[in-house]
């Protein structure tokens, strides 16, 4: 085997899925299938006897469920993760995004229909999840290897308002185990809006949005077209359309529309980032999270630019590297913080603001 060869192994109940996904992976030269499990307590036995630097995971199966394989494999010797699973089950969205909060890179539908049909799509996804996965370098002595409990703080019962201050969040791959950190730690006092882009599926946001609001002390909601953008208050771009905001008399709303994909994606984070700067000026934060590509490095600067702050995630909690790298080189940072202690940062950054504005 070619040493820069990536070692896969494949986890699904079925004999067929196992054969169909062993096919695909091995279409390539630079991933070689070196093992297969049935089960989750099998999968863990493999990964502890075959060392895989990808495992391909599906969600139900007997004995243990992927997910709480997924928890261990993070837990003892985290490495790149790929969910493989049904589209059609009731719970896929629940347990997709689930996944992606535990600390998978990528998701795969299983075939839905004739496997002629849409054997094409998954080859594709899969071949593309894989090298995503090649580019993962986890950190064995990360101590966050799994995402918080669902307890959420008692809100404070503020009348709404229009916010004066606003945190902007960019994330891609390894966002959402970033987001559920972050999120589980802002104050519930937060006084700015925080408005989030996640690259993900637009039928994902929405769970997305349900689960961090069981975490968060901040309502969590997906983004409007023409809501007032409020203080306090979390706001998800929806996955197929850019969020900006513009300035009112009344106050900052938002603006939800398609447009052309930036950074090969929508929705983006550059022009959220360049229209909270030019809302809120020196009293926004621009914060960048795990992700690949450079979406967000240029909204930084933007924000930066226009005397706000800026924080990065720092490379050890960060299941891609790209963005937080990007950013930095582009626009620096008041602060780069492991996941954990985002939430810190952010305040810390956003009270300086509010000290000199």
């Amino acid at each position: 085997m070619p040493q820069n060869t990536k070692r896969v192994l494949v986890v699904d109940d079925s004999a067929f899925m196992r054969g169909l996904v062993t096919e695909i992976v091995e279409f390539r030269d630079d991933f070689r299938v070196v093992g297969t499990a049935n089960d989750g307590v099998q999968a863990l036995d493999r990964v502890r006897a075959l060392s895989p630097d990808i495992v391909t995971l599906d969600i139900a199966m007997p004995q243990m469920d992927g997910l709480t394989a997924l928890e261990r494999i993070m837990s003892e010797t985290p490495l790149p993760v790929i969910v493989v699973s049904a589209a059609d089950s009731a719970e896929f969205n629940s347990s997709a995004v689930r996944a992606l909060e535990l600390g998978a890179v990528e998701f795969v539908r299983k075939p839905s229909g004739p496997v002629s049909v849409d054997m094409v799509a998954i080859r594709e996804q899969l071949l593309k999840a894989l090298e995503t996965a090649s580019m993962v370098r986890f950190d064995s002595r990360r101590p966050e290897v799994s995402a918080p409990p669902l307890l959420k703080a008692p809100p404070l019962r503020r009348p709404p308002r229009p916010a004066s201050h606003a945190v902007a969040v960019a994330a891609s791959t390894g966002g959402p185990r970033a987001l559920s950190e972050m999120m589980s730690r802002l104050p519930p006092d937060l006084d700015a809006a925080v408005l989030v882009v996640q690259h993900m599926p637009n039928e994902f946001v929405p769970t997305l949005a349900d689960r961090l609001g069981q975490i968060c002390a901040l309502p969590v909601t997906v983004a409007r077209d023409g809501e007032t953008v409020l203080a306090s208050h979390v706001y998800l771009a929806p996955g197929d359309a850019h969020m900006v905001v513009r300035r009112t008399t009344s106050g900052a709303v938002i603006e939800v529309g398609r447009g052309d994909p930036l950074c090969r994606v929508r929705a983006s984070a550059d022009p959220l980032f360049r229209s909270v700067a030019a809302t809120f000026g020196r009293r926004a934060v621009g914060v960048v999270l795990s992700g690949m590509g450079r979406d967000g490095a240029e909204g930084l600067r933007a924000i930066r630019g226009a005397g706000g702050g800026a924080v990065v995630q720092n490379r050890a909690t960060s299941i891609i590297y790209g963005m937080p790298a990007a950013a930095l080189a582009a626009a620096g940072a008041d602060a780069i913080a492991a996941a954990s202690d985002l939430a810190g940062a952010i305040s810390s950054v956003l009270s300086l603001g509010k000290r000199v504005a």
